[in-house]
């Protein structure tokens, strides 16, 4: 009869290939990684009036940019640093240069 130990090893996932989900990963995200794209000047004029606009408290949908990728974030906007040129925004905190849009809810 087989120890509960070694019965239960037998359930664990088993990696054939080691190191093959890792490299496909890496993969994926090399193919879907973008450039970031220069606002035009009528988006930025938008994005200057929405930052203008903003104030703690206010609920925004945010479109911006990090590691590679655009990334939507609909929350209430915890703080506006204009000294440290950062927007705060549930619990992420997004340096103006990375902004892309913003529409306040």
């Amino acid at each position: 009869m087989m120890e509960r130990k070694d019965r239960a090893k037998q359930f664990l996932p088993f990696d054939a290939m080691k190191g093959l989900s890792e490299a496909l990963r890496e993969r994926e995200e090399k193919v879907l990684r973008v450039e970031r794209r220069e606002p035009d000047e009528e988006e930025s004029a938008a994005l200057n009036d929405a930052l203008i606009a903003l104030k703690k408290g206010d609920r925004a949908e945010i479109v911006f940019f990090r590691d590679g990728g655009y990334f939507c974030l609909e929350a209430t906007v915890s703080a506006v640093d204009a000294v440290g040129r950062k927007l705060v925004v549930g619990g992420e905190k997004i340096p103006f240069f990375d902004l892309f849009s913003i529409k306040i809810k």
